[in-house]
């Protein structure tokens, strides 16, 4: 095995308050040093092109990679429509979709 130590960096104390001290400790950036970072985010689907433009208009420079030529919804359309053919089955069957 090689010499590498893995550290997750989880904040000291008992686990109901792990993510209030990781909250008070988080190093904020500074809104005049947010044109250093650069942002890539991969995939241009709601999520990801959701993220891109917010980061964008928080004033940080961002690359968007997508699979396709062009931008495009990707999928959530898609499974808008399954979720919407869900509920009609179910209410006119009568059968539950919990399993």
């Amino acid at each position: 095995m090689s010499g590498i130590t893995l550290d997750a960096h989880v904040p000291d104390g008992p686990i109901e308050q792990k993510w209030d001290n990781h909250k008070f400790d988080v190093k904020l950036v500074n809104p005049s040093n947010k044109r250093k970072y650069h942002v890539l985010v991969v995939g241009s689907g709601l999520a990801g092109a959701s993220a891109a433009a917010t980061l964008g208009e928080l004033g940080y420079q961002v690359t968007l990679l997508t699979f396709h030529d062009t931008p495009r919804r990707a999928h959530s359309i898609a499974a808008q429509g399954g979720i919407n053919a869900a509920k009609t089955a179910t209410r006119c069957t009568g059968s539950s979709t919990t399993r």
